[in-house]
């Protein structure tokens, strides 16, 4: 069983691979261009996309991200915290064995403007060592094994057995451990600068008018004022190294972006996040926009988080971003709608991030009263009232409206038995009644406002509050936790995806695609044959005559192509990426005869056959209907320059 399933996932990881590396970038090329692909590792099969609220794997199945954050990466020391205490290999199969199955790791634009630059901080407050890092042989004869004394962290250290490899090298070393246990990534740009404290600053980059911006968006280590293009050019940087390991699936662009309008002043001011239609670098909906095409054009596959930001007019009743706020109005005077920072994504509904790309997860934060009494606490709350109050219309209509995904990126706080624990349970039990993706914060215990999930020395559990968490992490009826990654199973009480969906074992996620048989390897040999047809083609944005290329093995009657529409829903958008990756990584079951009821068809075979380098389906075509979706071609008609 382990060998065939190790072969599948060379068959999977081939076909997922063709697609990506079309879109990987050398350094030889512009950022906007595409270039050729390095080779990549054989864990490539795990990349998600959003289909309504949902997100789905390369096979059509519903995965649910539950996990938890683990900071540090954000602050001076360069590295998450308590590594000092425990052995990574340790904390992270801890983490595992618990069902956490994606950590969101918040990260300084600082620390990843190092490791672009080639000069990697160094990293404080771990240890790390490996003594004897090899067997000692005594006078006498006595043998000490390596790493017998002193052997913590080892992979931190370098082959001495003592000297410490810089934040570049141990992140990697995480990385693998995380993917050793099954565990997926999330990278948080949290800060402009290292800072222990740096979610306090507003904006993702170095704004002189901000009060805060020279201790806040200059370097702590470089002195170097952190720009918007540093914060774009950095993340993108990290999204292409990885672009081939699907150990880290997806970036959020900035942790908490906030602000608020004051009270005096014609113009919204350049130091708060706003959501509007302009080009401004402080309009969080252009910049994230920008931030997530460069990302996507060095790697389609990966997840854009965006999240809120404080505050938003109240246009209905006729304010704009340049009408200042008023101090304590009374009923019917307000201006503005307040929320979470990070929290507001009520300009979504007007004017979302880029909607048919297929890869936007929309990320709100959310907290209860411990960390700051709202309004909407000031009652005896409810489900209810909170989503009367502040939920719906602040982020809850994108999923309820099937708009896109949600993962609430950070919820938690201290178990009071009182209010605070009142909201926590409620928000938990309407994420999982929802099916909305989210990340505790979190395992540090040494955050004031919330602590964590681990006590103070790190080494063990808070039992009450995992308890209140578990539930609402994604796991079969019987208790199994269930991963994301398709090949290795989520620690040791866990299941990988290809286990939970072959056993066809019922789970808490409301309405996933249940079943898929065991997975087998397939001659990929077919026999074509090739005729010409002339069509007439008509979408939203492409009308023409055209003679493409097709391959077919069936005479089943076929109609009007409609360019890029592969599986023939009237729609192009990256399902019609996956069915095209399903066909040609499983035609057995995806393909034109194929068993699966989703198969391709005909029709999507002529529909899908966009690329003009090639005939019939292939690669090429999955990556020109990308190329389409992210704006970099005008047109899906094959012959055509654009």
């Amino acid at each position: 069983m382990k060998k065939l399933l190790r072969s599948v996932a060379a068959v999977t990881a081939a076909a997922a691979l063709t697609f990506t590396s079309a879109a990987y970038y050398t350094s030889s090329v512009r950022p906007d261009s595409l270039g050729k692909a390095v080779a990549a590792d054989d864990c490539n099969d795990d990349w998600l996309h959003a289909k309504g609220s949902r997100l789905y794997d390369m096979n059509g199945n519903e995965v649910w991200l539950t996990g938890a954050n683990w900071f540090g990466l954000n602050c001076t020391e360069n590295v998450p915290h308590g590594l000092y205490a425990r052995d990574v290999d340790d904390l992270l199969k801890s983490v595992a064995d618990h069902g956490i199955n994606i950590i969101r790791f918040p990260i300084s634009t600082e620390l990843l403007l190092s490791w672009m630059d080639g000069s990697p901080l160094p990293v404080s407050s771990v240890q790390a060592s490996y003594n004897p890092p090899k067997d000692e042989v005594g006078e006498d004869g006595t043998v000490t094994p390596a790493g017998k004394y002193g052997n913590i962290n080892r992979e931190f250290v370098e082959e001495d057995g003592k000297t410490l490899k810089d934040s570049m090298a141990i992140f990697d070393v995480i990385m693998q451990k995380c993917k050793k246990y099954g565990i997926k990534a999330l990278i948080d740009v949290h800060s402009p600068a290292s800072h222990n404290s740096g979610h306090n600053y507003n904006l993702w980059y170095y704004e002189p008018t901000a009060e805060d911006c020279d201790g806040m968006a200059t370097g702590h280590f470089s002195k170097k004022k952190i720009t918007w293009d540093d914060w774009k050019d950095s993340i993108t940087w990290l999204a292409k190294k990885y672009a081939n390991d699907d150990t880290i699936l997806a970036y959020d662009l900035k942790n908490e972006p906030h602000g608020k309008r004051g009270y005096n002043g014609t113009e919204c001011p350049a130091n708060m996040a706003k959501w509007d239609d302009s080009t401004d670098k402080n309009n969080w909906k252009y910049s994230s926009e920008e931030c997530a095409k460069s990302i996507l054009a060095v790697n389609p596959h990966a997840l854009i988080l965006i999240e809120g930001i404080e505050q938003s007019p109240m246009f209905n009743r006729g304010y704009t971003w340049n009408d200042t706020d008023k101090f304590q109005p009374e009923p019917g005077e307000e201006k503005w709608y307040g929320a979470w920072w990070g929290g507001n994504l009520r300009g979504v509904r007007d004017l979302p991030v880029l909607p048919e790309s297929g890869q936007i997860v929309y990320s709100p934060h959310d907290y209860g009263p411990s960390v700051f009494a709202q309004t909407w606490f000031k009652k005896d709350f409810t489900t209810q009232t909170l989503l009367d109050d502040y939920w719906t219309e602040t982020w809850a209509y994108i999923n309820k409206e099937n708009i896109a995904p949600l993962l609430i990126g950070e919820w938690g706080g201290h178990m009071d038995k009182g209010k605070n624990q009142k909201w926590m349970e409620l928000i938990r039990d309407y994420m999982i009644d929802n099916h909305i993706n989210h990340t505790f914060w979190c395992l540090n215990p040494n955050s004031g406002d919330t602590g964590g999930l681990l006590d103070p020395t790190f080494m063990n559990w808070d039992d009450n509050k995992y308890s209140l968490f578990e539930e609402s992490l994604w796991q079969t009826d019987a208790g199994k936790y269930i991963g994301l990654d398709h090949q290795v199973a989520l620690g040791d009480n866990g299941l990988s995806l290809n286990g939970f969906y072959s056993s066809g074992a019922k789970s808490n996620l409301d309405g996933g695609k249940a079943g898929g048989g065991e997975p087998v390897i397939v001659d990929k040999t077919t026999t074509t044959t090739t005729k010409p047809v002339t069509t007439t083609s008509t979408t939203s944005k492409q009308t023409t005559t055209a003679t493409p290329k097709v391959t077919t093995t069936t005479s089943e009657p076929v109609g009007e192509i409609v360019w890029g529409d592969a599986n023939c829903d009237s729609n192009v958008d990256m399902s019609d990426v996956v069915i095209i990756m399903q066909s040609l990584a499983n035609p057995n079951k995806y393909g034109l005869n194929g068993t699966e009821k989703s198969h391709i068809t005909a029709q999507g075979l002529l529909n899908g056959d966009v690329d003009k380098q090639s005939v019939g389906i292939t690669a090429g075509d999955s990556l020109r209907i990308q190329e389409y979706l992210l704006h970099k071609v005008e047109t899906l008609v094959p012959g055509t320059s654009k």
